[in-house]
């Protein structure tokens, strides 16, 4: 049993460093990340003007995207 928890780690580890690296150096990845970073930001400042009927609606649009940027 200890030898497949290993085994498993070991795999996941691999995977995780496939996986970073190439997000990393995907410059695909690197626009939507900066896009997303910048959409959260205007949002959350806009948030800040608005009544807070709409300051609801605008938070559930917040965390709708914020939920996509953190899947990938």
């Amino acid at each position: 049993m200890a030898g497949g928890n290993f085994l498993h780690r070991v795999i996941s580890y691999v995977a995780n460093e496939i996986v970073v690296n190439g997000l990393a150096n995907s410059p695909a990845f690197q626009r939507f990340a900066v896009r997303t970073s910048k959409r959260l930001e205007e949002l959350g400042e806009l948030i800040c003007f608005i009544d807070i009927k709409s300051r609801a609606t605008l938070w559930a649009e917040y965390l709708k995207i914020a939920v996509v940027f953190l899947l990938f």
